[in-house]
């Protein structure tokens, strides 16, 4: 099966956001993105182009063109963001945007009238319906199908880095998991999604989905749901880890982070290094450990079981990609990682709220707060 990777001509940025809809009244997750979309597409006259459906009624997707910078990006989903926040102003809904709900049931959440959706729900059954969970993906342009599958690899490295800074589902149906991003175990529950497979190169890449969609596992390359995968018709290299977060700089940091990382990798090949291809083992150890403590977690730095700070890691992350974050025009938005580490990423956000006497119904104010001002708390 020959699968064409339509190369970017540079470290193009896009990025998708998952939002909750909640009714005002309620703090309840609530149907209600076919009633927004069809509202927005009434108003312009055709459907809103960065407005999207997702599996349930109780989200709604905001999804970029084609950007060059973590700048632009922003301001793309800003105007989408605008728009959609009307639209369901006018339907007695809330927006905010975490892995997962406080409180609300998963059971209990409308799938959306989209006949592959219904076909997923059938298939999956149980793993498929208790998906009420909310992310981020960021695509960025790569250019050529081998780079794309080294740096893939490469990136499976830093799965802790992305999943503890964007962490931000700590309660599932109104209990606390115990777990910095819950999100994260309640998707891993598919079985093409999680961890991705380490590939040899593009013509590996396409026998694993020859002889998936020829067993039937898949039907397309789009039911591939890896925490990293290869994009062949964007030309890009797709990150999936993140959860949702409250804040669209915390967005644009984690779309910045990652531009610099495939911009820094393009690079090292292009200069004749090999880029390093992790343990699985070490690889799916150290995403537990971020799940679980966030970045607060010790993660496994070498194949001799060594241990080092998460949190102190992407610090230096952030310094050492500063020089490339200057060239692509993001080093503010780079640099908002450490504000995260400094005042916590929202999951220790939300906890320390409840702590401080809050409900789960002050936390879905609280994060529909931050959504409006952007700041944390």
């Amino acid at each position: 099966m020959d699968i064409i990777f339509n190369a970017s001509e540079g470290a193009s940025l896009g990025v998708e956001v998952e939002l909750q809809l909640v009714d005002r009244a309620s703090r309840e997750l609530s149907s209600g993105a076919s009633r927004i979309l069809a509202r927005l597409a009434q108003e312009r006259g055709r459907p809103h182009p960065k407005a999207k459906n997702e599996l349930m009624e109780s989200n709604i997707e905001l999804v970029t063109g084609i950007c060059a910078t973590a700048a632009e990006a922003r301001a793309d989903l800003e105007a989408t963001l605008g728009d959609v926040t009307a639209a369901a102003a006018e339907l007695g809904l809330g927006l905010l945007c975490a892995g997962t709900h406080p409180f609300s049931d998963w059971a209990a959440q409308d799938i959306s009238p989209d006949e592959r959706y219904h076909r997923l729900m059938e298939e999956m059954q149980w793993p498929a319906r208790r998906l009420a969970i909310f992310g981020i993906h960021t695509h960025v342009g790569v250019r050529s199908a081998e780079k794309a599958i080294a740096i893939a690899n490469a990136l499976t490295g830093y799965i802790p880095h992305f999943l503890a800074l964007s962490a931000s589902s700590p309660w599932f149906e109104g209990r606390d998991t115990g777990l910095a991003s819950s999100r994260s175990k309640v998707f891993e529950g598919l079985p093409t999604a999680g961890v991705p497979q380490l590939l040899d190169g593009w013509a590996e890449f396409e026998e694993l989905m020859s002889t998936l969609i020829s067993a039937r596992a898949i039907s397309s390359i789009r039911e591939i749901w890896w925490d990293i995968r290869p994009h062949p018709n964007f030309g890009t290299v797709e990150l999936r880890i993140c959860d949702g977060m409250p804040t669209m700089s915390e967005i644009t940091c984690i779309a910045a982070l990652a531009q610099c990382l495939v911009e820094w990798m393009d690079t090292l090949i292009d200069r004749g290094y090999t880029l390093p291809c992790p343990k699985a083992w070490i690889v799916s150890q150290n995403k537990w450990r971020a799940a679980r403590h966030g970045v607060e977690a010790e993660i496994i730095v070498d194949e001799q079981g060594t241990l080092a700070p998460l949190g102190g890691i992407i610090a230096d992350l952030v310094e050492e990609l500063t020089p490339v974050a200057r060239r692509l025009d993001c080093e503010k938005e780079l640099d908002h990682a450490r504000r995260i580490l400094d005042h916590g990423p929202s999951y220790r956000r939300q906890r320390a709220w409840v702590e401080a006497g809050a409900s789960l119904v002050d936390v879905v104010d609280g994060l529909m707060g931050e959504l409006r001002s952007d700041e944390p708390g």
